[in-house]
């Protein structure tokens, strides 16, 4: 247990930018996905869910590459 800890401390300088940048990430395009009445591809529902079940960077990435449409 202690060398976890140890690992853990040592690896999180790291690891919370990558946390935070995820977070806003997907908070960002959680709201513009419910602001926003138009999609390239889909609709809000299939956004919404491609957004929260992929919540890494993968879903909100793809939402700004595939479904945002350009104003």
């Amino acid at each position: 247990m202690n060398v976890d800890l140890e690992v853990l401390k040592e690896y999180l300088p790291l690891l919370l930018p990558l946390v935070v940048a995820e977070l806003a990430l997907f908070v960002w395009a959680l709201v513009h996905v419910l602001t926003h009445k138009s999609y390239k591809h889909g609709n809000r529902i299939l956004w919404l869910v491609v957004i929260i079940l992929m919540m890494n960077f993968v879903g909100p990435i793809l939402y700004f590459i595939l479904g945002k449409e350009e104003a």
